[in-house]
């Protein structure tokens, strides 16, 4: 059963924008985790398949914040920091979750969480004031569905499939990325998560009856000490055909 929760954080001290990229946001998932169940942290950090979490970039909960805008509804995230979040600035970030089996082991932490226990996000301290789980007027990366009515829901849809794209985004092809969102990286992609979760196993989709028939997308290019990625943010839509 896919979810996507919120977690409502307010830090103690500054966070340097150094500590806001992804590896950062993804060793404070494991703590997380390991908060709870250590041997289930350990074995995410070993981990080289594919993961059944993804994190957003710690976001800034001020409307007035630089939060990119844009796309449909101002979808677009606020992906990359150039200045320091102050103390006491309310942000929230949101984990995804693809496995029932993971999110059991984190219900724990949910249902006992400690708004005074700090965490850590490199020198910085944060507190978990509260997490949601279902849409708010504010608020609406958060929900859950089973996999059981997603199917549903899709096969009482018209033959469209619109897809947004708030953060850069690549998709591997072997050794390397692209940034082309064509059928195959894109659906190829989601098939095997699907297939690996859902319990609802598709053993093919015609790939050949996808078209995409709107694009509005462009390139970002990110930068750390150790890397630069370049992605897409825009919007597709996908016709299915016959």
């Amino acid at each position: 059963m896919p979810h996507s929760l919120v977690l409502n954080l307010l830090p103690q001290s500054p966070i340097p924008p150094q500590y806001l990229t992804g590896r950062h946001l993804h060793a404070l998932f494991l703590t997380l985790v390991s908060s709870v169940d250590s041997t289930l942290g350990d074995r995410l950090h070993d981990s080289t398949a594919d993961k059944a979490f993804t994190l957003s970039p710690l976001q800034i909960s001020n409307t007035n914040s630089p939060i990119l805008k844009g796309g449909k509804g101002g979808s677009k995230l606020q992906y990359s920091h150039q200045q320091p979040i102050p103390t006491g600035t309310p942000c929230w970030w949101r984990i995804s979750l693809l496995d029932d089996t993971l999110f059991g082991k984190l219900t724990q932490l949910w249902l006992n969480l400690n708004p005074n226990r700090p965490w850590h996000l490199g020198p910085a301290d944060l507190y978990i004031t509260s997490i949601q789980g279902t849409p708010q007027s504010i608020q609406s990366w958060a929900n859950a569905s089973t996999y059981a009515q997603l199917y549903e829901e899709a096969s009482d849809r018209n033959s469209s499939i619109n897809l947004s794209f708030c953060t850069p985004t690549a998709f591997r092809q072997g050794q390397y990325d692209t940034t082309l969102p064509t059928r195959e990286s894109v659906f190829n992609s989601l098939l095997s998560r699907w297939n690996k979760y859902s319990g609802i196993e598709f053993s093919h989709i015609a790939l050949e009856s996808i078209f995409p028939s709107f694009v509005n997308i462009h390139t970002e290019i990110l930068t750390d000490s150790r890397s630069k990625f370049i992605g897409i943010l825009g919007e597709v839509n996908y016709k299915i055909l016959g």
